[in-house]
């Protein structure tokens, strides 16, 4: 059984991984100012920048 506060715990955590990582994507220039002119080069970009931020 989870109580509420470890609910709300839970949540403030995963809230703050997700600023996290809108935080890190901004760092890119490229990212940040969305040069790319169409939605499959955005997210390929916002792709490639997840790998280089994170390693994965």
């Amino acid at each position: 059984m989870v109580f509420a506060g470890e609910r709300l715990h839970i949540l403030h955590l995963i809230r703050n991984a997700i600023e996290r990582m809108f935080c890190r994507l901004k760092d890119f220039r490229r990212v940040a100012a969305r040069h790319d002119r169409n939605a499959a080069n955005f997210l390929a970009a916002v792709g490639i920048v997840a790998v280089v931020s994170y390693g994965l």
